[in-house]
């Protein structure tokens, strides 16, 4: 008598991921929560979402895959831990189809970010872990490089006071048990790496000295600030 062999698959061979009647997916409930969080937020981190911080470790080639799929790349900063997903871009230079969307940045935001980035290296630099900023700080900061020809004050205070709640949003600044402080993520150290600093400061200077300028942002103005995409690519 001789055992019987089959190549047929059994319910032994393969696990089941189904979580639903009619589910055909392959990732298990974990992967499937931390690919959501990836597409659903701007940035995911061991420090706020410590659990799908390990899951995307231990999963990282499946999750990437999946992105693929949807023409986004995975990009896992590891020192600063943390990840997000960016528009991939084809090798001929052609557009793919994208869930993704294209908002500039306003000069606000762009001076709080040279401000954020400034503040969070040198705090870190005495030894400071957290970083935390005062939302009427930032807005008298910003009044600073108020070109000298501007004279509408409370309107430019207006838009600095927007664009604090713009990065609030975008989770480069988190909220706090105080609604008018903030903790800076260490994302702004992946946002804007040391070279770019100085063309930031540089552009800001001549648009302020030159009342009749036409000066338009550095390219990576004209990026996503809602999901922080295409960040690395064009800072690089």
């Amino acid at each position: 008598m001789t055992d019987e062999h089959t190549d047929e698959p059994t319910d032994f061979d393969s696990p089941s991921f189904s979580l639903f009647e009619g589910d055909e997916g392959g990732l298990t409930v974990e992967q499937r929560r931390t690919l959501v969080l990836l597409l659903k937020h701007r940035y995911i981190s061991a420090a706020l979402q410590p659990a799908e911080w390990q899951t995307l470790l231990r999963s990282e080639s499946l999750l990437t895959s999946r992105l693929n799929d949807m023409f986004l790349d995975l990009h896992i900063d590891r020192h600063y831990e943390v990840a997000f997903k960016r528009q991939a871009v084809a090798e001929g230079g052609d557009r793919f189809p994208t869930l993704l969307h294209d908002v500039s940045y306003t000069r606000e935001e762009t001076i709080l970010l040279v401000l954020l980035r400034q503040r969070f290296r040198s705090e870190r630099a005495n030894g400071q872990d957290i970083v935390i900023v005062d939302r009427v700080n930032l807005v008298e900061n910003v009044g600073h490089f108020r070109p000298e020809h501007a004279t509408d004050r409370w309107g430019d205070a207006r838009r600095a006071a927007a664009a604090v709640d713009a990065l609030a949003k975008a989770r480069v600044l988190l909220k706090t048990s105080d609604p008018d402080r903030f903790r800076v993520s260490a994302v702004i150290e992946v946002l804007l790496p040391v070279e770019r600093l100085s063309e930031l400061l540089e552009w800001l200077v001549s648009h302020n000295a030159d009342p009749g300028s036409s000066a338009q942002l550095p390219e990576h103005a004209d990026l996503d600030l809602a999901d922080l995409t295409a960040l690395p690519e064009a800072l690089a």
